[in-house]
Order: C-alpha cells, then sequence, then structure tokens
C-alpha cells in the first residue's frame, strides 16, 4: 500500500478540498468556502463500499461453476478418456483459446452465428474458439506437418440457447482425437469408431450406437433428388436436426425458410427414413436413383470396407448406417459419426433423459488446405467426446446410487494430543510428503485431539499418525486406522515404510 493509501479520511478532505479550489481563492474552514455541494461529492467520494440492493451473484448464461465433488467426477471422466487416447498413440497438443476471426469464418457458414467475438484492442479480430478441429488444421498448416495422432482436451464456446437440464452450454469442455496424413482407406477411420466405442463402454453410460453415414452419400441422395448444388450446406444443416425435431418440421424449414421445393424435400424424406447395417450400404449401392451418382457409389464403398474393419474390431453391432445423420459442419468430407445413447444411466423404470449425441466426428481431408499458402492438402479423421453431456449423465447416476464422493486424495493426518508439538508435526509432515506421501494437518499451534479426530472421519482420511510427549520421548509413533479406529505403535524410523506398506494394500 502506497503511503497515500494511509491517509485518514479528514486528510484527504482536506487534500481534495485543495485541488478542487479555484486559482487565486482563499479559503478557510472558518468562512466555509467550499460549497454543500463541494462537500457532498468529496463525502461521495470517501465513501466506502455501497450495497447494491438489485445485484445478483451468479455466472454467465450457459456457464456454470464446478463445485470440488464435481471437479472428482469430471476428473475421472477425462482419465477414462485420455487414458484411452494414449493407449491408441496419440499425442498430447493444445492451442489458443481464440483464433483469428478471418481464420474461423469461412470454415462454419451457417453457424458462423454461433461464435464469439472479441473486441478488438490490439490489432487484430479475434474471436473465441467455436471446436478443437479448425484449431488442429491451423496447426497443421503452420507447421508443415503432413503426419500427427493427436489429442486434445480444451474448453470451446457457442453462443446459442443453453439447455442446462439436457447438459448443454455456452462454454463447455471437448476431448478430440484425430489422425493426420495420408493412409489406406478406412483404417483410420474405424479405429475413431473402436476409441468411441471403448470411451462410452469404459464410462459404463449404458448401452448406445453410433450412427454411420458419408458426406458423399448424402450430398450425392441431395443431387438425385434435385436440390439445388448452392443448397447444398443449407439444407444439410436442416437434415442434421433430425435428431432433435420431426421430419415435419425439418421438411418445414427446408420448404419455407430456405425455399426447397416440396417434391424435393418429400424425396429426401424417403433416404432420411433408412437406416440400418451394412445390408443396407449393399442395398443403397444398387439403388437406381443413387447409383447415378458417382459420389455417392464413392462413399458407399468406402462404408462396405468400413464395415469389415468394424466387424474384425468387434464392434459392428453398435454401428447403424444412417441417412439421416448429415453433420452440419461444413468441414466434412468423407466419413462421418455421431454416438447416442439408446438408454440412459438411472433409476430402473425411470424415464430416459434427453442429451443428444454424446460423440462425434467425422473426416475432413480438405480443411488443412484451406490454411495452407499453397493449397497442400493433409488428410484428417477424427472423433470429439462430448464431456459435458456425459458428465451430467454421470451425475444423475451418482445421485440415483447415493455414492458418496471424497474431494480429496489425503492418505494421512498428522495428530498431536498436547500442546506446543508444532514444530513436530511440521518435521513429520515434511518427511511425509518428502516420501510422496499425500498428508495434511490442521493450521493451528495447537489443536484439539477432537477436532483433528472429526476432520479425518469427515474428509475420509483412511491413516492418522499420532506424536506426543511419551511417543517422542520413546522414538515411537502411533499409526491409527480412522475407520477401525485401531492403533499400533511403530519406530519413529519405520514410519514411511509401514505407511506405503499399508497403502500398498488396501
Amino acid at each position: 500500500m502506497s503511503h497515500l493509501g494511509t491517509l485518514r479520511r479528514g486528510a484527504w478532505a482536506a487534500l481534495l478540498r485543495q485541488l478542487l479550489r479555484p486559482p487565486g481563492a482563499v479559503c478557510t474552514r472558518a468562512v466555509g468556502c467550499h460549497s454543500q455541494v463541494e462537500e457532498a461529492v468529496l463525502t461521495s467520494q470517501l465513501k466506502p463500499h455501497q450495497e447494491k440492493p438489485n445485484f445478483i451473484i451468479k455466472v454467465p448464461k450457459g456457464t456454470r461453476d464446478l463445485n470440488p465433488q464435481q471437479m472428482v467426477v469430471r476428473e475421472k471422466i477425462l482419465d477414462e478418456i485420455i487414458s484411452c487416447f494414449k493407449r491408441h498413440g496419440a499425442k498430447g497438443l493444445d492451442t489458443p483459446a481464440f483464433e483469428l476471426t478471418e481464420m474461423l469464418t469461412e470454415k462454419y457458414e451457417d453457424n458462423f452465428g454461433l461464435m464469439y467475438d472479441l473486441k478488438d484492442q490490439g490489432g487484430e479480430l479475434l474471436s473465441l474458439r467455436y471446436d478443437l478441429t479448425v484449431p488442429f488444421a491451423r496447426y497443421l498448416a503452420m507447421n508443415k506437418l503432413k503426419k500427427m495422432k493427436r489429442y486434445q482436451v480444451g474448453k470451446v464456446w457457442r453462443r446459442e440457447s443453453p439447455a442446462i437440464v439436457q447438459g448443454r452450454y455456452r462454454e463447455f469442455c471437448q476431448c478430440d482425437f484425430d489422425i493426420a496424413g495420408e493412409f489406406d482407406p478406412m483404417i483410420p477411420d474405424a479405429e475413431c469408431l473402436k476409441i468411441m466405442c471403448e470411451i462410452l463402454t469404459g464410462l459404463q453410460l449404458g448401452d448406445f450406437l453410433i450412427k454411420v453415414n458419408d458426406r458423399r452419400v448424402v450430398d450425392g441422395m441431395f443431387a438425385v433428388c434435385g436440390v439445388p448444388k448452392s443448397k447444398f450446406r443449407t439444407i444439410c444443416s436442416s437434415v442434421d436436426k433430425l435428431d432433435k425435431m420431426s421430419w415435419e418440421e425439418v421438411r418445414h424449414e427446408m420448404v419455407v425458410r430456405k425455399g426447397l421445393a416440396p417434391e424435393v424435400a418429400d424425396r429426401i424424406g424417403e433416404y432420411a427414413q433408412c437406416h440400418g447395417g451394412i445390408s443396407l450400404v449393399e442395398e443403397m449401392s444398387k439403388d437406381p436413383n443413387l447409383s447415378q451418382s458417382q459420389l455417392a457409389l464413392q462413399g458407399l464403398a468406402d462404408l462396405k470396407l468400413l464395415f469389415e474393419y468394424l466387424t474384425l474390431f468387434g464392434i459392428a453391432e453398435k454401428i447403424s448406417f444412417d441417412f439421416s445423420l448429415a453433420r452440419g459442419l461444413d468441414y466434412y468430407t468423407g466419413v462421418i459419426y455421431e454416438a447416442v445413447l439408446l438408454q440412459t444411466p438411472g433409476q430402473a423404470g425411470a424415464e430416459a433423459l434427453s442429451v443428444g449425441s454424446v460423440a462425434a466426428g467425422g473426416r475432413y481431408d480438405g480443411l488443412v488446405a484451406q490454411f495452407d499458402p499453397k493449397g497442400h492438402s493433409v488428410p484428417c479423421v477424427g472423433l470429439s467426446i462430448g464431456v459435458e453431456r456425459i458428465f451430467f449423465l454421470v451425475e444423475q447416476k451418482m445421485k440415483a446410487s447415493g455414492k458418496k464422493v471424497r474431494t480429496t486424495e489425503t492418505q494421512v493426518f498428522v495428530a498431536t494430543p498436547q500442546k506446543n508439538f508444532l514444530r513436530e508435526r511440521l518435521k513429520l509432515i515434511a518427511e511425509l510428503w518428502d516420501a510422496g506421501i499425500k498428508a495434511e494437518m490442521l493450521y493451528k499451534n495447537n489443536p484439539k485431539l477432537l477436532a483433528q479426530l472429526h476432520y479425518c472421519e469427515k474428509t475420509d482420511i483412511p491413516l492418522m499418525v499420532i506424536i506426543g510427549e511419551q511417543e517422542q520421548k520413546e522414538g515411537v509413533i502411533k499409526l491409527r486406522s480412522v475407520a477401525s479406529r485401531e492403533e499400533v505403535t511403530i519406530n519413529r524410523e519405520s514410519l514411511v515404510a509401514e505407511i506405503q506398506k499399508r497403502l500398498s494394500e488396501s
């Protein structure tokens, strides 16, 4: 704090009156030259913080805080996801929370209005990242990388109407896995679907289904149905809403809002109702209308190969070829996929919770070229796990089971029943920390033993070490099991080894 900060209010008032006095004016407190208005101004400037009766402390709409219990659950979910990514050989990557606006605007088109723009204060027009895929493509182009298998965990922002009860937010976390490089067809794509299955199975979210399609099949379908090429992307965005809206609502949007001919929309509807396995892929390959599109046939050929690999991975029964899947983002060029839960892990007989897709992804072979000055392309395929929606479901499951969440990982508590043992406790806890043991103590010189015992039981700390006058004199320590309340006396020098032994057995 500066010396000025120590002035009393009277001194501040005198100083301010001097500063506010007109040049040449003579003033003393006796003649009262400063006006009541001036005094009021001074008083308001000097008055401490006033109450704001209409002020509400809250987080912005579409965001939230996570309390310690929630953070434990979230970290376990992220650990499960990241360990799977690493099991498949991915390297970690991080990119800025915001990018140059011009880098993002052409990549999202219909979703551009959902981006958060930042006020320009440093000579650059910036926007918060909408996803982790476009920044990854920018990173590959900027560093001239032709191959990379990476994972990234980070927050993204979308300016849309949040549905908090369904795990939908404006600020949310994504976990991405991507494979960049030129490889034989459908091998990386099949691995991405395998990763999806491993993660969703490991998180024990209940039964799930992964819908797959191909953007070439979608575009080919639009072409043979009579959709003008200029409307492909916007109609694709409408079809992608079929998991949230009825066909009648989607048809109304395409016809009334986007100007598509009603008969064209009806032809799209005939395909959009179709879903199945590899047999449907083979059936559509012989469809007299769809087979007129070479683009669609290429996509169907790759889907057939994909299903062969998925069968070898043992996950074909979890995959469904679904014409209603379109993935509205413009950068997808090939196989696309989206995972949905068939049931939620709630109480038996409870109504299912609708949270939409919990994972999605696809192939985007042309995105890197959009950043490269020479237009060099790097084929890519990847997936994104919807952490917030999964977290919402796991929370509901834990509430239903009544399971208690421990918010710390403390293994040992250092205690004393007597006064003036702070120095001994500090030396003891330092020894435990140096041995890699997670330990705590109360921040008091002379804590009461009952308070220390209560803290251990409340926070589920498994072990307590107790030192007092008698223990110090005999060179021993008492080791107490908090749950069973059993105590044993051990030599001081054997303490660390004994604790490590007990922790390894628990």
